[in-house]
Formats: structure tokens, C-alpha cells, sequence
């Protein structure tokens, strides 16, 4: 029987970030494959991600009720609870969180008849470094690409603030 354990890697002593100069981007890798947890992980912490990993869904949940993580990166066919299962979870939850099913095989049906559960980007298994990279990357500048700002109205930059200052 697995144990529900959940591990991080990616502290201080990690390889320097190589991508943008914020705080790195904390990813939660979910597979029940040791060798496909520990690959991701390590091609994750390389580009200067912080990473956590779960061996299944249930861990992964136990995960996401503990710490912020800004993508989940999971497979779907696993023990327990599924990768669709999480996301369900996540979705009931009101958890609004990037995914990136990594998986063997796209569960296609499901996401036709749950549009809601369509995640951000598929991975199908076996996946190189730079395709996880890539996708990785392009979810994350997806899903952090400043919210749309709205103009103040003209007056307010004619106006004193309440410091004595003139805005705009």
C-alpha cells in the first residue's frame, strides 16, 4: 500500500532561476510513477521552479489544502483519485488553479461532456524536457499576463490626491 507522502524539493541550495526575476513559480507534480515524478521534478527545478510532488490525487489534495501552488501539473490514471477526480475536487472547491494533465492517454470523452473540466494544457506521455518546459512556461505566462487595467477617469488626473500630489 503507497503512503500518502508528499515531498518538495527546490529550496535554497537549488539550480539558479533561469526564468523570469520574481519569485519562483511553485508547481505540484502528481504521478504515481516514481521515475516521471522525479523527471519532472528535475527538469522543474533546473529552470528555477519550486516544486512539490504527490504519488496520487489523494496526496495531491492534501497538498493543495496546505500550500499555495501557482500550477498543478498531474496524471490522471492513478489509484484512488484520478487526475479528473482532482480537478473535479478543485472545481468544487472553487480552487482557480492552471493544470497541465500529463497523461498516457487524453481522457477526451470526459472533457467533452465537462468542458469546466478542460484543463489549460495536455501532455501526452512520454513527454521530453523541453515539452514540459515549453508548456509549462506558456500556462504560467497565460495565466499570470496582467489583468486588464482601466484608465482613471480624465478628471482624476487633474486633481490634488490627498497627499497634496497630482496623479498621472
Amino acid at each position: 500500500m503507497k503512503d500518502n507522502t508528499i515531498s518538495q524539493a527546490g529550496g535554497p541550495d537549488s539550480a539558479p532561476i533561469q526564468h523570469e526575476p520574481s519569485a519562483p513559480q511553485h508547481i505540484l507534480v502528481v504521478d504515481d510513477d516514481s521515475g516521471i515524478r522525479t523527471f519532472s521534478t528535475r527538469a522543474l527545478v533546473g529552470s528555477g521552479y519550486r516544486v512539490d510532488t504527490a504519488e496520487d490525487g489523494a496526496a495531491a489534495w492534501e497538498a493543495l489544502q496546505i500550500k499555495a501552488f501557482n500550477l498543478l501539473i498531474t496524471d490522471n490514471d492513478m489509484p484512488g483519485l484520478t487526475g479528473i477526480e482532482l480537478v473535479k475536487k478543485l472545481h468544487s472547491a472553487r480552487m482557480a488553479l492552471p493544470v497541465i494533465m500529463a497523461t498516457g492517454k487524453s481522457p477526451k470523452e470526459e472533457f467533452t461532456r465537462y468542458s469546466w473540466l478542460q484543463p489549460a494544457a495536455t501532455l501526452l506521455k512520454p513527454y521530453t524536457i523541453a515539452e514540459l518546459l515549453g508548456t509549462v512556461k506558456e500556462v504560467l505566462r497565460a495565466t499570470d499576463s496582467p489583468r486588464e487595467q482601466v484608465d482613471p477617469l480624465p478628471n482624476w488626473r487633474s486633481q490634488p490626491s490627498a497627499f497634496g500630489l497630482r496623479l498621472g
